[in-house]
């Protein structure tokens, strides 16, 4: 690839024409998305840029060019989700990802600000709640099953030599061997864990979310009939994840301190123990308490606003709140290294009131969650909103049960590993036991409505045959040929299946993680144990799902760590996960700061700031060519475009997920009213499709805007045997290549066509 010298194309012909092309998911190169082996670089980094062929690199530069035709630019933005090899590693924060998408998936509401505020503050406590489990299951792994357990056992530790100067018996009573020291030494692991979290989040937005859009004025109708995604000051969220990231760094390390004070002042307060030391306990966890407190109250406070560019930064606050719960961390560790005669470790730390309380709390915020959102949907109902509206909530149990099943499932293999017989060990808290051993109903349950789904998909596809052959008629007719267009057919209406797909995950994950929180709760046992001297049928059914459960989470694991270490090493696997990121990551930390990094952040001033210069200065024609994930930052930065600029812009999406998956799930932000308003406020707007496309498809906008915005749906294959045009076997294309589709060059010359080009800037 040729690179030339940064230049911005800052004049051009009264007249000129230019067509700025964006792709989609998984990224490609700009010599694919301009079809020429040398192109150029005429604005942007290594991670963002927009290119043009050679030929064209002057082409509107210059008064005296009387090219007329569109001039392709790629703005090609996929290294900002699939670049270097350390991105692999953001598998690990999917919890806190899905949670912050939960976030923006409320039902739209116009004049319901508190519920709207209320919603989004349970939210943003479900997010908070999962950095706490992220915590408490390190501590849980380095305190209680390594320093606490294995470390008190002489013959765990006879086994991990590394852990010798820990053990009381096989130092011979050295000093790191006192239980209090083992928890404070042990504790510097989630504490570093907790730092590079903060470090990882602060590094992210510098170099992602820290470009500010162009400044401009708000409009007097952006809070009623527009989406808040054409507010001046949606994409620019420093304040809040400032805020964000300072009390979840701070809910981290107060996590640490309880996990290493609670054993010790437990300690202390038996009827002979000191009084100084006891004292001192108290005093520290009335402090901690008082710091959860001040953290709870930071997340409840939204601390930012739209309407404008905010660029304050709550500086006291978010350098002071770390520091001090740092320095309690430190205190509390000086603390537990006291001398304490007669101290030992017996039996495991108390985790199973933690882990429970956790659990109990994120419930009843999802469950109020579905409240809220089901209150916020019946003001204003969308019959095309996903879950009538529940999938935030839904979403929001599903961030949950993944953060509860990756923190089981790191606990259950650390103490496998530690403990190989099974008998020097207590193990880890009885709750995880009895969350992975209702992993298999819930299997079960999903292999039944696949079943479901896979009926109900063939019985679609022998609909779509008849619709098959009426959409080529006169063509001798191959049943091999039709079989295979009704499958793609067929299955690309899968997507339209997601919302059930996960009503039926999420509520059945709520149902059997409330079962497993009772059952150990009132049991205090294992699922096995819990059921011994019952039904041999029960008996055998609890010890089958115990440890079919932890060998399930064990695979989990193992293939979760070995897919990202080959994504790693394998730039193609790493592509796939950057898939993941391109959809997951469109939206603004709001809820969750150590959430992968918003790309759209970057993107969206890019794209704004490209197109407004350019019209500006040249008084052209522009379109704004979006495929797939392409589109929504195409209508992203549209609306961040001045009234005046947006009117000289037009679009032509295709493959779009703007209704199908956005409008659905995002319905407060790409919902009727907000893509109606995006009609009207640009200059116009084609929409192509196929019946083939899992992805893309209508925009569905009511009465006379539906069909001056969506196309008819598009041929896929474009013919059904060999013809003259394709002597040769035409592929189904799906999702891919709309512009081997001959309405796609018909459609771009009408929209440059319905354009008039205004008078140039001076010069």
């Amino acid at each position: 690839m040729e690179h030339v010298q940064e230049r911005a194309s800052t004049g051009g012909p009264e007249g000129s024409a230019l067509e700025l092309l964006v792709h989609g998911v998984g990224g490609t190169t700009p010599e694919k998305m301009l079809d020429d082996p040398r192109t150029v670089r005429i604005t942007g980094d290594d991670t963002a840029a927009v290119f043009r062929r050679a030929e064209d690199a002057g082409t509107d530069t210059g008064p005296d060019n009387p090219r007329r035709e569109p001039v392709p630019e790629a703005y090609v933005w996929c290294n900002l989700t699939s670049g270097n090899a350390s991105r692999a590693l953001w598998l690990l924060l999917l919890p806190f990802m899905v949670v912050n998408l939960a976030h923006w998936m409320r039902p739209a509401a116009r004049g319901r600000t508190r519920t709207v505020r209320l919603y989004g503050l349970l939210v943003r406590l479900a997010g908070l709640s999962l950095t706490v489990l992220l915590v408490a299951a390190v501590c849980e792994v380095a305190l209680d099953l390594t320093a606490w357990q294995c470390a008190g056992s002489r013959a765990c530790a006879d086994r991990h030599s590394w852990l010798g100067f820990l053990s009381p018996t096989v130092s011979d009573g050295g000093w790191w061997s006192r239980p209090g020291r083992r928890l404070a030494l042990a504790a510097l692991l989630p504490a570093v864990v907790t730092c590079l979290l903060w470090y990882l989040s602060h590094r992210t937005w510098n170099a992602y979310e820290s470009q500010a859009p162009m400044s401009r004025p708000a409009e007097p109708d952006e809070d009623t009939a527009r989406t808040a995604l054409g507010r001046p000051g949606f994409w620019y969220g420093r304040r809040l994840v400032a805020r964000l990231r300072a009390a979840h760094t701070a809910a981290a390390l107060l996590t640490v301190a309880a996990a290493v004070g609670s054993a010790a002042a437990r300690f202390d307060r038996r009827p002979d123990g000191p009084a100084l030391l006891d004292a001192l306990g108290r005093l520290l966890m009335v402090s901690l308490a008082g710091g959860a407190v001040m953290v709870v109250w930071v997340v409840c406070r939204r601390g930012r606003s739209e309407n404008r560019l905010d660029r304050d930064l709550d500086e006291h606050l978010v350098r002071r709140l770390p520091l001090a719960a740092l320095g309690l961390l430190a205190l509390t560790m000086l603390y537990a290294g006291w001398e304490r005669p007669g101290w030992e470790s017996q039996g495991r730390l108390p985790g199973d009131a933690t882990f429970g309380g956790i659990a109990l709390v994120q419930g009843l915020i999802v469950i109020v969650m579905a409240v809220v959102a089901h209150t916020l949907h019946r003001t204003h109902p969308d019959p095309r909103a996903a879950m009538r509206g529940l999938g935030g909530p839904a979403v929001a149990m599903l961030a949950c049960a993944l953060g509860g099943v990756m923190s089981g499932g790191v606990s259950q293999r650390v103490a496998d590993w530690l403990d190989g017989t099974g008998t020097t060990m207590t193990g880890p808290p009885v709750l995880l036991t009895w969350q992975a051993s209702v992993i298999p109903p819930l299997i079960v349950v999903l292999l039944l409505l696949c079943g479901w789904l896979g009926r109900r998909t063939w019985q679609l596809r022998r609909t779509v045959l008849a619709d098959v052959d009426t959409g080529y008629p006169d063509k001798p007719k191959d049943r091999a040929r039709t079989r295979r267009i009704a499958n793609a057919r067929a299955l690309a209406t899968l997507t339209d299946r997601a919302p059930l797909i996960v009503a039926v995950t999420s509520a059945t994950t709520l149902l059997l993680g409330a079962g497993a929180l009772v059952g150990a709760l009132a049991t205090g046992k294992t699922p096995g144990e819990a059921a011994d001297r019952t039904y041999a049928f029960v008996q055998g059914a609890a010890e089958t799902a115990q440890a079919l459960g932890s060998w399930l989470i064990g695979f989990g694991f193992i293939l979760f760590v070995t897919w990202g270490r080959r994504a790693y090493k394998d730039p193609s696997a790493r592509r796939t996960i950057g898939i993941l990121w391109d959809v997951g990551t469109f939206w603004p930390r709001a809820a969750h700061p150590f959430s992968p990094p918003c790309y759209t952040e970057r993107a969206v001033p890019d794209l704004t700031w490209r197109i407004a210069t350019w019209t500006r200065a040249t008084g052209g024609r522009l379109v704004i060519s979006g495929h797939s994930q392409g589109s929504v930052l195409a209508a992203a930065a549209a609306w961040q475009l001045t009234p005046a600029d947006r009117r000289r812009v037009a679009l032509l999406t295709y493959g779009s997920p703007l209704e199908r998956l956005y409008g659905r799930w995002f319905p407060a932000h790409f919902g009727p009213a907000a893509l109606s308003a995006l009609h009207h406020d640009v200059a116009c707007w084609r929409n192509l499709y196929r019946p083939t496309d899992p992805i893309g498809g209508p925009v569905r906008l009511s009465g006379e805007c539906g069909p001056e915005v969506d196309h008819e749906p598009l041929k896929d294959p474009l013919a059904y045997g060999r013809t003259e045009q394709h002597p040769l076997p035409t592929p189904i294309l799906g999702h891919s290549d709309y512009q081997a589709d001959p309405a796609f060059a018909e459609e771009r010359a009408k929209l440059l066509g319905r354009l008039r080009p205004d008078v140039p800037a001076q010069r």
